[in-house]
Order: C-alpha cells, then sequence, then structure tokens
C-alpha cells in the first residue's frame, strides 16, 4: 500500500500518513512532482496515460506523480522519471521551477534537459503506454484537441513564460 505524508494548509507536515486510494480529511495535502522534461531542440517529453490508469486514462501528460511518505519532491521527481520512462537523472540535474497548491496537494514543478531517443525509453507497464517529443506548437494544439491531461493544462498555463528559455 503506497502511503502518503499528510500536511496542512501551510505545508507544514501534520504527523500522519494517508493511504492512497482513500479520501483525504478536509483541509489535508499531499506532495505531488512533476517533471517537465526538455531536449536540446526544446521539445517536450510527453508520456501517455495507460488505458488501465483510473485519472485521465489515454490521455497525453507530463511525467510525475505523488511523493511517498519519507520521501521529499525532488527524490520523488527522480523516481517518477526513471519509473515512468526509464531515464535516470541526477537530483543535482532538476531545476525547481515553481509550486502551486490545488485541492488537496502541493505540486512542485522541475524542469530536466535531458536529449533521450524515444527508442531508449523504457515505459512503465499500468502507467504509461506511448511516448513522443513535441514543440510548444504541437503541444497547444494537443490542448485544443483536449488530448492533454487537464492538470497539466492547467500547469502550462500557470507556468506562463517560465518554459520559454527551454520550450520552442
Amino acid at each position: 500500500m503506497e502511503l502518503w505524508d499528510v500536511y496542512d494548509a501551510n505545508r507544514q507536515p501534520v504527523g500522519r500518513k494517508h493511504p492512497r486510494g482513500t479520501p483525504m480529511r478536509s483541509g489535508d495535502y499531499h506532495l505531488t512532482a512533476f517533471v517537465w522534461i526538455f531536449n536540446q531542440k526544446g521539445q517536450l517529453l510527453l508520456t501517455k496515460r495507460s488505458p488501465q490508469k483510473m485519472a485521465f486514462p489515454n490521455f497525453w501528460a507530463l511525467t510525475g506523480g505523488a511523493v511517498l511518505s519519507g520521501e521529499d519532491s525532488l527524490h520523488a521527481a527522480c523516481r517518477e522519471v526513471l519509473e515512468e520512462t526509464g531515464i535516470f537523472a541526477f537530483a543535482s540535474e532538476f531545476l525547481p521551477i515553481d509550486t502551486y497548491k490545488r485541492k488537496n496537494c502541493f505540486c512542485d514543478l522541475y524542469f530536466l534537459q535531458k536529449d533521450v531517443p524515444l527508442s531508449r525509453l523504457k515505459l512503465q507497464p499500468g502507467e504509461t503506454c506511448d511516448a513522443r517529443w513535441v514543440s510548444r506548437r504541437e503541444f497547444e494544439e494537443m490542448i485544443a484537441h483536449k488530448e492533454i491531461a487537464d492538470p497539466d493544462v492547467q500547469c502550462y498555463h500557470q507556468l506562463g513564460a517560465k518554459t520559454a528559455p527551454y520550450f520552442r
């Protein structure tokens, strides 16, 4: 069973753990970490969520997920990138870019620059079923066609110009 540490609305630990898949108490939060992986061409790596996923099956999405109990968001970002894509990256390669609060979680966002051919990715069965590199124009077209998971669309709008130096 996956456990999360519980935080209050000010991101202070409350000393409890929460089992994934069960409703959180009102006023409780957990942490998530999402990674925008860019290549040198200024393209973004997207993975397609498995059809077995409960939330946003078959949608294209960023790499990331919940921070496990005892883990910090940076190490969760490293773990999620490795699990979902097979890409190994040192913690020092991740650039913390933003944090925002959603309904019941704090979302930490990171940028990572890696040039990895799609043929070298190792997708995680049950999590991801496809991957592609996209330009900013392609990403925005995918948003218009409702192919991107809604939380990632919100994240893109939240970041605004912060993606400009990396995403062309």
